[in-house]
């Protein structure tokens, strides 16, 4: 499974209201070049862009995709772009396996529609991408570009929202919220930003290491890379 499309977008889907609005307004803001395709069932405007009503409407098979929407929506969105052969979603949404047994059963109806693509999330802010101005992220933030940096993996949404806004001259390339795991985890996102040239070090916010041994492997990774790594 590669996350490489998704990371690096060309073409962005996005789907819901304010939260989704907010990655066109960021992106914007941040000098994305790439195309970004609103998804909705009643706009037909939105900040600017043509607004499809489906998945099956877009003009081609987006890189990367932002899910703002209710968590039934999502299984069935991420069914939809998995279809389409979509780089990879990012899901907002919450009730998952944080929510009891019913919120497990639908997140393994999550995995299920997913197929082969890759997810970040659910119940995550997203990506923040600074080295091509893709803010995959349903808030405001205080970065900027940059032509290299940090790349920040977090597992809270919260400490990452706090990062973006730091004023301390930090260069960050990514910043990544990690939400449920689903199919992105810790050491995925440690091996991932380590082979990119791009990025510089990572910074870690850890709660907990289910598999130990696969960070310790997706670490040495980084350690061979020559990339440093900070951890809290």
């Amino acid at each position: 499974m590669s996350f490489t499309r998704m990371l690096q977008p060309r073409t962005i889907a996005i789907f819901g209201g304010a939260q989704a609005q907010e990655v066109i307004r960021q992106s914007d803001r941040m000098g994305y070049k790439g195309e970004i395709w609103p998804v909705h069932p009643k706009e037909s405007e939105i900040l600017g862009r043509t607004v499809y009503r489906s998945v099956e409407d877009l003009p081609g098979s987006p890189d990367a995709a932002y899910l703002g929407v209710n968590r039934n929506l999502t299984i069935d969105i991420v069914g939809d772009l998995a279809a389409r052969d979509a780089g990879g979603a990012v899901c907002y949404a919450t009730g998952f396996v944080e929510a009891g047994e019913e919120g497990s059963e639908l997140q393994e109806q999550l995995l299920e529609a997913s197929g082969a693509m890759p997810l970040i999330g659910p119940n995550c802010y997203g990506l923040l991408n600074y080295l091509d101005g893709a803010m995959l992220w349903p808030d405001q933030q205080g970065g900027r570009r940059v032509e290299e940096g940090v790349a920040i993996i977090t597992m809270s949404s919260n400490v990452g929202f706090n990062l973006a806004m730091q004023r301390r001259g930090l260069p960050i390339a990514y910043m990544l919220s990690l939400g449920n795991k689903l199919k992105f985890d810790l050491h995925d996102a440690i091996r991932v930003f380590a082979m990119q040239d791009r990025v510089t070090a990572l910074g870690l916010y850890v709660e907990a290491l289910p598999d130990p041994k696969a960070f310790q492997e997706a670490v040495d990774v980084a350690r061979e890379l020559g990339k440093p790594i900070v951890a809290i």
